[in-house]
């Protein structure tokens, strides 16, 4: 096997038949030229390319230490239980040909390395993986390197079964992130049924349409960022998806079709309320119209939509003419209530008088302002009628001020009552018994945790017993 590693010059001196591989001895800088650049390295493939060319003097002498040379020059290598000859070095030391041999073997067994640190990447390809094993492989056959040749050849063996595990492994990963992919191009498309499936007369066709929109560009967002699937499944998926928005688009035909009939139908109901309303709005039968305009608002609600800018101009229409019927009879109404009013400012002098009365504070006070309040609620029910959006104002405070009458009353009550009292007493007889034990337990009491517990509970009685007195 014709050798990467050496120069043009030695090239051309190489046998051609195969017997002896011979090259001239190297110069320092041809030998330097053995190492491959950074940039050379780049351009190599990765997997074929190896890790580093800087070999340790410990890895070289191992290596070393698997070949010989003869006094001719002719490089040895102990391939397992025999010796072939790798190479010719007549013009250098047995140490120059043993060195280059070795780091030749050194940095076959570095692509191996890097191999097998790049199948540990994600990044790599069944075909990638499928053309290095193919061509490290034929390098390991019969090498010309010298070194441990069968630990070369076995952890190729080794590199050949995790090549395959990898390529299983990535058969896996597909298959399952094109199950994945499937899966969430169905969601979307049983997305796009459930809505297909879910039009009606309730159907919300802006928002509905924005939301097809929406599953269209997940589909397009999907398509771009994932695994292609098969075209049998997208195909499939496709044409369930399509289906959903054409029948979504043919529904939603049909609702705005159906949607300028209601709505011709709708103005015209519309119109003809707006000239009944208009034959109404002059009448001062104000109960009878009233009742009718009521009517005719039902009509309305019930006649439907006729389009938005429709609908602003025939409500316009009809508001004016129930604006000029409740406006007289409001103005009508207004007359009459001018009594109420009068009723209203007659109530609240009244109150005024009342609230004057409180606040009270000794059972005398409550008694002589109980009167007061008397005459003025006997004035007050003579008064007559208020409007009726100030009733429950004006009845609110007057009920205020009897309530707080009646709060000192009740107090004044229950300070007279006999059942209290005796309740009093007793709870009084039991704190003080209860305060005389503890003296004599906290008297008697050693541990301090226990004493202060004691007297805690103590101070406790005290604010009780005070409080009750």
């Amino acid at each position: 096997m014709a050798d990467t590693n050496v120069t043009e010059s030695q090239n051309q001196d190489a046998t051609n038949d195969g017997a002896k591989k011979t090259v001239a001895a190297p110069t320092p800088a041809a030998m330097k030229a053995h190492t491959p650049s950074p940039a050379a390295l780049a351009k190599k493939p990765a997997s074929h390319a190896p890790a580093t060319t800087a070999h340790s003097e410990e890895d070289i002498k191992k290596a070393e230490s698997f070949g010989r040379v003869d006094d001719k020059g002719n490089v040895f290598v102990k391939d397992g239980d025999e010796e072939r000859e790798v190479g010719q070095f007549p013009n250098a030391s047995a140490d120059e040909a043993l060195s280059l041999y070795a780091r030749r073997y050194l940095d076959l067994k570095a692509k191996l390395d890097l191999f097998a640190n790049r199948l540990k990447s994600n990044s790599i390809k069944p075909r990638e993986i499928d053309e290095t094993v193919t061509t490290l492989t034929e390098e390991v056959k019969n090498p010309d390197v010298v070194g441990d040749i069968p630990a070369l050849r076995e952890q190729m063996e080794t590199l050949k079964q995790k090549a395959a595990d990898k390529k299983e492994a990535i058969s896996k990963a597909r298959k399952e992130a094109m199950a994945k992919a499937v899966a969430e191009r169905t969601a979307i498309v049983e997305k796009a049924e459930a809505l297909a499936a879910g039009l009606g007369d309730s159907t919300n066709w802006r928002s509905t349409a924005d939301k097809f929109r929406s599953l269209f560009e997940q589909w397009q967002e999907h398509q771009r960022t994932t695994i292609r699937i098969d075209k049998a499944d997208a195909d499939a998926l496709w044409k369930r998806f399509s289906g959903a928005r054409t029948t979504f688009n043919q529904a939603r035909r049909k609702w705005a079709q159906a949607r300028d009939v209601e709505r011709a139908h709708a103005k015209s109901e519309k119109e003809a309320i707006i000239a009944e309303a208009n034959e109404l709005k002059d009448s001062t039968a104000w109960g009878e119209t009233s009742h009718k305009f009521n009517e005719l608002m039902d009509r309305w609600k019930k006649a439907g939509r006729a389009g938005r800018n429709e609908d602003d101009a025939l409500w316009a229409q009809f508001r004016a003419a129930a604006d000029t019927f409740f406006n007289a009879r409001q103005a009508d109404r207004d007359q009459i209530n001018s009594a109420e009013k009068d009723n209203l400012a007659k109530k609240e002098a009244l109150l005024v008088k009342a609230e004057a009365l409180v606040p009270v504070k000794t059972e005398d006070e409550a008694k002589q302002a109980r009167a007061k309040l008397a005459e003025i609620q006997e004035e007050w029910d003579q008064i007559g009628y208020v409007p009726r959006e100030d009733m429950r104002r004006i009845e609110s405070r007057l009920d205020n001020v009897d309530k707080q009458i009646k709060a000192v009353e009740d107090a004044a009550w229950k300070q007279t009552d006999p059942e209290a009292d005796a309740r009093k007493s007793s709870f009084e007889v039991q704190l003080k018994a209860q305060l005389t034990a503890l003296d004599e337990q906290i008297a008697n009491e050693s541990d301090p945790k226990k004493k202060a517990k004691l007297e805690a509970e103590k101070a406790t009685k005290e604010q009780w017993l005070n409080a009750i007195m």
